[in-house]
């Protein structure tokens, strides 16, 4: 009863919140998964869904593009290598191809989503990529693939394995009109317990005099070691994608920091430091409206510690995921106080949620939030399309 309240004097207070300011510049934005979806099953769906987006004032889609050890578009580099050239329940067609051409026709923003990054498999031990390439595995203290979670690992040290994952950015960014790129909480990232493969522990010994790396997989010196290594990853895919279309975001969504860095040696802080991030993105994904404020909190102290550019940061906030879909009073809680904090905008995981029951969180947010539309603050690359598209 205290929350329903509490959900109802914050309605009252708001005034019509969504009229009373300007909306340009605000992110709305949301995941699309190939998993408990059937959007990219055809392109009809694929219309309905962006048709659904932007009746309801979206600006800002993130399909998956890298799963399950799988592309959703064509890929060459998957080709040669595994002879899948895409996932094989997408035949001859090209998900991404058609999202884009029916995001851009509404006005919609696409950021390719990396989301299963340097994972090898789920469960499968290291699937067909480490069948074919052993050496790429990640290893833990005890010699054994790197698991966690039920994901198996390649070896994000390793050249070749970085190349590969470099491979698949590149075809995105090049052959297909996105408005940017994204990794997530696997990319670039590397469970702690690992980094004792015999190509990482060579690596090591030969910038530390011969010296082994230590057991303790949370020493301090050997965490920092191995972020060392993804941070100058993310700048070289930074720098890989902006030397194809300066236009072309780079953004990440990684866990809340310092867990990230603690659990999977994301140091994001340090790539936003050193300008190898357009937009970042953590993902507050929390169950109550307290645990939400409070995450908040702290990464907006992490902004500050490490004198970076608020503009650039959007939470992502946990919409839906199996049985459990976000109150509508918590929703609403929650991006208010997103707006009290001076951030612009936040990207949901995942569409499915603005559809369940009838799509009654989509309408939610369009009378309480996203009432008129919204001209996003980035999107650089769509722009210079379209207005050579009209010319």
């Amino acid at each position: 009863m205290v929350r329903m309240v509490t959900f109802f004097l914050l309605c009252i207070s708001s005034c019509n919140f969504a009229e009373e300011k300007n909306n340009d510049g605000e992110i709305r934005g949301v995941w699309l998964t190939n998993v408990d979806s059937e959007v990219l099953s055809s392109r009809e769906n694929i219309r309905d869904a962006m048709q659904f987006l932007a009746d309801h004032h979206f600006n800002l889609v993130c399909p998956v593009v890298w799963n399950k050890a799988r592309t959703l578009y064509r890929s060459e580099l998957m080709d040669s290598l595994f002879g899948i050239t895409i996932d094989s329940l997408y035949g001859d067609r090209d998900p991404l191809q058609e999202l884009i051409a029916e995001a851009h026709q509404r006005d919609i923003a696409v950021i390719a989503w990396f989301e299963f990054g340097f994972s090898s498999s789920y469960n499968m031990n290291g699937g067909h990529i480490l069948k074919k390439f052993p050496h790429w595995a990640a290893k833990d203290e005890k010699g054994d693939l790197l698991t966690k979670n039920g994901f198996e690992w390649m070896n994000a040290y390793h050249e070749d394995v970085q190349a590969f994952i470099c491979g698949l950015i590149r075809e995105v960014a090049s052959r297909y009109a996105v408005d940017g790129i994204q990794g997530d909480d696997r990319l670039p990232a590397q469970p702690s317990e690992g980094g004792y493969s015999p190509y990482t522990i060579s690596l090591y010994k030969k910038e530390h005099q011969g010296i082994s790396p230590p057991k303790n997989h949370l020493d301090r010196q050997w965490l920092k070691w191995r972020s060392g290594k993804l941070n100058k990853l993310a700048g070289d895919i930074y720098d890989l994608v902006k030397n194809i279309d300066k236009d072309i975001l780079v953004t990440w969504a990684p866990s809340i920091y310092p867990w990230a860095y603690e659990e999977y040696l994301q140091e994001w802080p340090v790539w936003v430091k050193e300008q190898h991030a357009d937009l970042v993105i953590p993902q507050h994904y929390r169950y109550s409206i307290e645990e939400y404020r409070e995450t908040l909190d702290s990464q907006l102290r992490v902004m500050v510690e490490f004198n970076l550019d608020k503009a650039i940061f959007y939470p992502g906030i946990l919409l839906n995921i199996a049985d459990y879909l976000i109150p509508e009073d918590y929703l609403y809680e929650a991006i208010s106080y997103n707006r009290q904090m001076g951030i612009n905008g936040e990207i949901f995981f995942f569409f499915e949620g603005l559809r369940k029951e009838e799509g009654k969180l989509a309408r939610f947010l369009k009378d309480n939030f996203y009432q008129k539309r919204a001209t996003l603050p980035f999107i650089p690359r769509y722009q210079k399309l379209n207005a050579a598209n009209q010319n």
